[in-house]
């Protein structure tokens, strides 16, 4: 049995009052993208220009906006659509680079995400990218993204990026297309070497629709699958703040010498999952549970740490939670994320309702905001696609010493 690790010390938080600053601020900065991908939230199309949009002047005094929330500075992140289709992206880039905040950039899978284009925003001051890869094979990420040669033109990025020096994050959405390929997908992942691995959990807008969910009982053993493979590559996930809880429950189960499926509701779909990715680890060392019990993702949420702002100016919680909280061209995003009421109404977990409120986990989880409003229309609903029972998990005593430290931190 291997020493039990606190609770609390099994939590990443940044190092400062997210009530203040966030850790990470999104721009969308155009919905024009080549892809026509089945899940996109933006219903991003090739020619889209709005001239409503924010100007590269607009966009500088954002930047400006963001910087004014002190040090340590926020991390920055250029989406879209695509931002290539964006032709001031490398001034951008540049001039938010030299206010001093971290840039990172999102690309589409198209012939724009080339070494030259690549180059340019290394050479602007971007100090990553995220890449989107949704299969392990053309056949399953291109018949995802509705066009042909994507798969290829990501791989090539993928190993450009790595080739000028960009760190780089695959994002991989989970949906019933690639549920049985993600041990093969983690399998190029590692191959290919990536600086961590972001599975996205589906949430319905956009082009988005329910039906192409998984079920809540599927994304618990995705989330228990991605806790085994956290132990080759670093991972996290987006919009699935469950699994968070699992990292806990995991680690105190292996802090035990306890096997997950005699305490977790883990199904069928787990055991595959687990299946499939001893296979394509087989001939890897197994990891000393003691050396890699896993710390969770960072503890951030829409509104908590997170802020997105879209094309036109407006601000969200998230990308995946269309409740404006105001626009930056009529109040400044600093006054926005710290004193608008949605945004203050998200960090108190409180005001949290159902079980999410009643969870033990809610300081670390809080749920999805974005699908619980997607589904209830209400962004303080309880998470819908949570299995979970508060109270179920029998080493419950030390999540409450967990809950107190994270709610006075």
């Amino acid at each position: 049995m291997h020493p039990i690790r606190q609770p609390a010390h099994l939590i990443r938080q940044p190092a400062y009052d997210l009530k203040e600053r966030p850790f990470m601020v999104i721009w969308e900065t155009t919905q024009a993208c080549d892809l026509a991908c089945k899940h996109c939230r933006a219903e991003a199309r090739p020619d889209h220009n709005d001239p409503l949009a924010l100007t590269f002047e607009d966009g500088c005094r954002l930047i400006d906006q963001i910087e004014s929330f002190g040090t340590p500075r926020p991390l920055v992140v250029f989406t879209g659509g695509d931002p290539f289709k964006r032709e001031d992206i490398f001034e951008l880039t540049k001039y938010a680079s030299a206010k001093g905040l971290p840039v990172g950039v999102s690309p589409s899978g198209t012939p724009l995400l080339n070494f030259d284009n690549l180059t340019k925003l290394k050479e602007a001051g971007a100090r990553a990218i995220s890449l989107s890869l949704d299969g392990s094979t053309a056949e399953i990420h291109d018949e995802f993204r509705q066009v042909q040669g994507s798969y290829d033109w990501v791989i090539n990025g993928w190993k450009n990026a790595r080739k000028i020096g960009l760190k780089l994050q695959v994002n991989s959405t989970v949906t019933r297309y690639n549920l049985d390929d993600l041990p093969a997908l983690f399998a190029l992942v590692r191959e290919l070497g990536a600086m961590t691995w972001s599975l996205f959990f589906l949430v319905p807008m956009g082009r988005a629709i329910s039906e192409d969910e998984i079920s809540p009982e599927d994304y618990e053993a995705v989330m228990n699958f991605l806790y085994d493979a956290s132990k080759y590559i670093s991972a996290k996930t987006t919009e699935g703040h469950q699994y968070k809880r699992v990292v806990l429950q995991r680690a105190a189960l292996e802090a035990r010498g306890l096997a997950p499926e005699d305490y977790l509701p883990l199904n069928d779909t787990y055991r595959k999952l687990k299946a499939g990715l001893a296979e394509v680890t087989k001939n890897t060392p197994q990891p000393d549970p003691g050396d890699h019990i896993r710390r969770t993702p960072m503890h951030i949420n829409s509104g908590d740490g997170f802020v997105f702002i879209n094309l036109r100016g407006d601000v969200y919680p998230s990308g995946y939670l269309p409740v404006i909280g105001g626009n930056v061209r009529e109040k400044s995003l600093v006054e926005i994320y710290r004193e608008s009421p949605l945004f203050q109404s998200l960090r108190d977990k409180g005001q949290l309702k159902g079980r999410c409120g009643e969870c033990e986990f809610k300081f670390v989880c809080g749920g999805s905001r974005s699908r619980s409003y997607a589904m209830t229309g209400d962004v303080l609903s309880e998470e819908p696609f949570c299995v979970y029972e508060p109270g179920s998990f029998p080493f419950a005593n030390e999540i409450k010493e967990l809950e107190l430290a994270v709610a006075k931190g």
